[in-house]
C-alpha cells in the first residue's frame, strides 16, 4: 500500500525534472538555419538550349546553406540510432514484464476483479498500456519533445505536448479495449486456425481505423477545416477535376501549433478519403510549390495507393500472424512455466506478442520502407505530369530537407528512407523539365494550325 502511494510522487518528480531539462534545451539550442530564397530559379536551372538536369540539380542543392544541411543530416542520421534504441528499449521492457512475472500478476489482478473474460482483458490492457507508457516515457519525451525542439522543428510547449500525449493514450486505450478482447475471443474459439481469422479481423480493424481517422481521430489533435482562399483552392480544384478527382473541397490542418514541418497527405478510405495540406505549407510555400505538392498527393488518390497499401498490408498481416502462431507456441512451450503463461488465449501473453512483433518489423524495416518509397516515387511522377511545376517540386524537396537528409548513399536510402531522397526528387524534376522544354520556352511551343 505504501508503494502505491509513492508512485505518483515519483512520477511527478520525474516530470518536473524533464520539464527543467526541456527549458534548458529550448534556451540553449537555436533552430535550423533557414534556407535562402528558393522561389528564385537558379541560373543553371533556367530553361534553355544548354539546360542540363545534373547541373540544375546541383544548382538547387547549392541553395541549401552548409549549416542547414549539416543540421538536417545530423537530425536524420540520429533517427537511425533511434530506430535501434526504440527497438531495444521496448524489447527489454517486454522481457522484464515476462521474466519478473509482472505480466502474470497483472492478469491475476484482473481475474480477481471480475469473472467476465472480456472485462478481464480490458483491465489487463489498461494495466499494460499504463505501465509501458510510463516506463517508455523518458525515451518518448526525449525523442518527440526535447530532440524536436533541439533541431528547431517543434513549436509546442511542454503543457500542450503532454496534453496531446494524454489524448493519444486515451484514444489507443479505447481502441484497444474494443478490439483486443475480440482478437482473444478468436484465439479461444479457433485454437488451430486463429491466425487466419485473426488476420482477417485485424485487417478489417485497420480499414475501419483508416476510414475514421480523418473524420473522428485527427480533429482530436488538430483543427481541420475547409480552405476558402480562392487564390489557393482554384488551381488545386482545377488540377483535381482535370484528373478525375470528384471533390470540391480542399482541407487544411493547423499543424503549426505542433511543428514547423511542411506537409500534405492523403487520408481516409472510400467516402472519407480527403487530401489535406498543413498551414505551414500555406504560410511558407510558393503557389508553384503548393500546386506541386498537391499534384503529388492527388497522385496517391488517382493511382489507388491507399487500396494498394491495404493489399500490401493484408499480406504483411497474414505473414505476421503465421509467424506469431509458430513463435508463440514455441516460446510458451519453452518458457511458459517460468512466465506463468501457458496459453495463447491468456492476456498475460501480450508482452511476448509485442516482443515478437517488434523483432519482425525491425527486420522488415527496409522492405516496408521500399514499398512506401516506390509509391512515393510514382506519386512524384504523377504530380510532375499533372501540375507541371518542376521548380515548385524542387522547392518542396528543399523544404522537406529541413528534417530529411538530402543526399544519402544508395544503401542508406534503401534501408532508412520511406520517401525518395531530396536529391533524387530534385533530379527527377529537372529531368522532367529538360524533357518538357517546350512548356517553358515559348520558341519551342508547337505552332497552332
Amino acid at each position: 500500500m505504501k508503494f502505491t502511494h509513492r508512485i505518483p510522487s515519483r512520477i511527478f518528480a520525474v516530470l518536473a525534472l524533464l520539464a527543467v531539462m526541456a527549458v534548458s534545451v529550448l534556451q540553449a539550442q537555436p533552430p535550423i538555419q533557414p534556407t535562402t530564397d528558393i522561389t528564385k530559379v537558379p541560373p543553371a536551372a533556367q530553361p534553355g538550349s544548354t539546360f542540363n538536369a545534373d547541373a540544375a540539380t546541383d544548382a538547387y542543392m547549392s541553395m541549401i546553406p552548409a549549416a542547414a544541411k549539416a543540421r538536417s543530416d545530423a537530425y536524420f542520421e540520429g533517427g537511425y540510432w533511434l530506430i535501434l534504441w526504440d527497438f531495444l528499449y521496448a524489447s527489454v521492457l517486454y522481457l522484464i514484464l515476462l521474466q519478473t512475472g509482472l505480466s502474470a500478476k497483472m492478469r491475476d489482478f484482473a481475474v480477481r476483479l471480475t469473472r467476465f473474460r472480456w472485462i478481464q482483458i480490458m483491465i489487463y490492457m489498461a494495466e499494460f498500456m499504463l505501465i509501458t507508457t510510463l516506463l517508455g516515457f523518458p525515451l518518448e519525451f526525449y525523442e518527440n519533445f526535447v530532440r524536436e525542439h533541439k533541431y528547431g522543428l517543434a513549436t509546442q510547449t511542454l503543457g500542450p505536448w503532454l496534453g496531446d500525449e494524454g489524448k493519444a493514450f486515451l484514444v489507443n486505450l479505447v481502441m484497444a479495449a474494443i478490439f483486443v478482447p475480440l482478437l482473444f475471443l478468436i484465439v479461444r474459439k479457433y485454437k488451430r486456425t486463429w491466425w487466419i481469422w485473426g488476420s482477417i479481423a485485424s485487417f478489417v480493424i485497420t480499414v475501419i481505423a483508416v476510414a475514421i481517422g480523418p473524420v473522428f481521430l485527427q480533429p482530436i489533435f488538430n483543427k481541420v477545416e475547409r480552405l476558402n482562399d480562392p487564390k489557393i483552392t482554384a488551381p488545386i480544384l482545377r488540377l483535381a477535376h482535370a484528373n478525375g478527382i470528384p471533390t470540391n473541397d480542399v482541407w487544411q490542418i493547423d499543424a503549426s501549433k505542433q511543428t514547423n514541418r511542411m506537409s500534405a497527405n492523403v487520408s481516409g478510405f472510400a467516402n472519407t478519403m480527403r487530401i489535406t495540406l498543413n498551414d505551414n505549407l500555406l504560410r511558407r510555400g510558393s503557389p508553384e510549390e503548393i500546386q506541386a505538392v498537391m499534384g503529388h498527393e492527388m497522385g496517391h488518390y488517382v493511382l489507388n495507393h491507399v487500396v494498394k497499401e491495404l493489399i500490401f498490408l493484408i499480406i504483411v498481416i497474414f505473414a505476421s500472424f503465421a509467424y506469431l502462431y509458430w513463435g508463440l507456441g514455441w516460446a510458451l512451450s519453452r518458457w511458459g512455466d517460468r512466465w506463468k503463461v501457458h496459453e495463447v488465449s491468456d492476456p498475460a501473453v501480450l508482452p511476448l506478442v509485442f516482443l515478437m512483433s517488434g523483432i519482425l518489423f525491425f527486420v522488415l524495416t527496409p522492405i516496408n520502407n521500399t514499398e512506401i518509397r516506390s509509391q512515393e516515387k510514382e506519386a512524384d511522377m504523377f504530380g510532375l505530369n499533372a501540375a507541371r511545376q518542376p521548380d515548385g517540386f524542387a522547392q518542396a524537396a528543399i523544404h522537406l530537407g529541413e528534417y530529411r537528409k538530402m543526399h544519402p548513399g544508395p544503401v542508406e536510402e534503401w534501408i532508412f528512407f520511406d520517401h525518395p531522397s531530396g536529391y533524387n526528387r530534385i533530379h527527377s524534376a529537372m529531368v522532367w523539365k529538360g524533357e518538357n522544354r517546350q512548356l517553358f520556352e515559348p520558341a519551342l511551343k508547337p505552332a497552332t494550325p
